[in-house]
């Protein structure tokens, strides 16, 4: 073989070899570009508007946030149960049982570098209480962020079978009497809330107030964690009290005391729980905290389905999470109420309320947190001269909700910050506009106006 044909061959080998690198490179990018499609494909799946199409998902692939044993947590529950929080790239979010009101408070400080959580289900006056270090250690201040309403309505006013036989109900004066002629004898009158200057502790003042009962002058009122409710009351601990279910429904369902109201019935479509979360971690994590509300958002709107009631009843009953028969869960669940003493509301409007149209029972609407702000100035908890708008605008993030509700394709989303005027069951009236002028009507309070 001559020099030019070596040459020729080792130039048509160079070719191949060449064109070998060639293929190889061109499979290379269309594997990577396939991969990359199917990549993008699955991010625009999970996050239908867009949000996240460039391919950025969440900063970290979960957080632990906190849950009482109560039905509101449901749309937490849920989120886990059913993947929401998976399908929207947070895998690896713990959702963790707390004993108390009090220990969600503390591990909210610890936050989770100290082993502690990040965010939790949450009394709604809580991130006011928490930001304004009114209720932390220290008195130090922890910024909070309200970031979606979790419920509305479903909590109860129970009392005890020793007053079973007074006409007690949405009016609570029949107790007035009794609660005094007790006193009298040298017992002390109890009431029972689950965190002071939280939503129970607020609907059993206004609930005793209005019947001319002084919640802070004429019975002692106690902390209770709500799944020790029931039992307190049956070795006779307590008097009242105000919680959230299902235990109002298994006080009656084991005939230990009767229901007076459902506090839908003292404010109807009230405000309830708040999916609240450490300011310094939503700051840190936006893309994440995006992802959470969603999950949570889609969860709300499972839990609000009324084919889905059975199903959730049964997953939140587990053992691993409220470790509560079903029959305690389900009937005030749907608006079936027994309030106990033969009494029994089929299909009532007073049920548990998870999203409504457009999402307006997960909207933080500002001017509900105007009143949490409001109310606890009544009952001492924060100076008359505080500052309400600015403390609502500091921790209510609805901006956030509608970013988020907007990249689920949301249709109706509400829009403004005020729900307008409410109104309660004693004619009472809140105008968002004018705090001054409902605390100047009511007739018990410890604020000065």
């Amino acid at each position: 073989m001559d020099d030019t044909t070596k040459g020729t061959n080792a130039h048509s080998t160079a070719r191949a070899d060449q064109k070998t690198v060639d293929r190889r490179a061109l499979l290379k990018r269309t594997s990577a570009a396939l991969a990359s499609a199917a990549l993008v494909s699955a991010v625009r799946a999970a996050f239908p508007g867009g949000a996240f199409a460039q391919g950025a998902g969440p900063e970290v692939k979960g957080t632990k946030l906190g849950y009482i044993a109560l039905t509101d947590a449901a749309p937490l529950v849920i989120a886990k149960e059913k993947g929401y929080f998976a399908k929207y790239g947070l895998p690896d979010m713990d959702i963790a049982k707390q004993a108390s009101w009090g220990a969600t408070r503390d591990n909210m400080a610890l936050g989770t570098k100290a082993n502690g959580i990040d965010g939790a289900h949450l009394l709604s006056p809580k991130v006011h209480l928490y930001s304004t270090g009114k209720v932390m250690q220290n008195s130090q201040p922890l910024p909070m962020y309200g970031l979606m309403r979790l419920n509305e309505d479903c909590q109860g006013l129970s009392v005890s079978n020793e007053y079973k036989d007074l006409k007690v109900g949405t009016d609570s004066s029949a107790l007035k009497e009794a609660f005094a002629k007790k006193a009298a004898s040298g017992k002390e009158v109890k009431v029972a809330m689950t965190f002071p200057g939280g939503t129970h502790d607020l609907w059993i003042r206004y609930w005793l107030a209005a019947g001319g009962i002084d919640p802070d002058k004429d019975v002692a009122t106690i902390v209770v964690p709500p799944p020790q409710m029931v039992a307190n009351m049956k070795v006779g601990t307590m008097d009242a009290f105000c919680v959230g279910e299902p235990w109002n429904e298994q006080l009656v369902n084991q005939d230990i005391g009767f229901t007076a109201a459902t506090t839908g019935e003292i404010w109807f479509k009230h405000p309830e729980k708040v999916l609240g979360m450490r300011a310094d971690w939503v700051d840190a994590n936006p893309k994440a905290t995006l992802s959470i509300m969603m999950a949570v958002m889609e969860a709300q709107q499972w839990c609000e389905k009324p084919e889905n009631k059975d199903e959730m009843a049964e997953i939140i009953g587990r053992r691993q999470w409220f470790n509560v028969p079903v029959p305690d869960i389900i009937g005030r669940l749907k608006g079936d109420i027994n309030y106990g003493r033969g009494r029994v509301e089929k299909g009532t409007k007073l049920g548990m309320k998870f999203w409504g149209d457009g999402g307006a029972v997960s909207y933080p609407w500002k001017s509900l947190d105007s009143w949490f702000v409001t109310e606890n100035i009544r009952w001492g908890k924060f100076a008359p001269d505080i500052d309400i708008k600015a403390l609502v605008n500091k921790t209510n993030r609805s901006d956030l909700w509608l970013e988020a509700a907007k990249t689920l394709g949301v249709a109706g989303m509400p829009s403004g910050d005020s729900r307008g005027v409410e109104t309660f069951f004693d004619g009472k009236v809140f105008d968002p506009a004018d705090p001054s002028a409902y605390l100047k009507s009511l007739g018990i309070k410890r604020a000065v106006v």
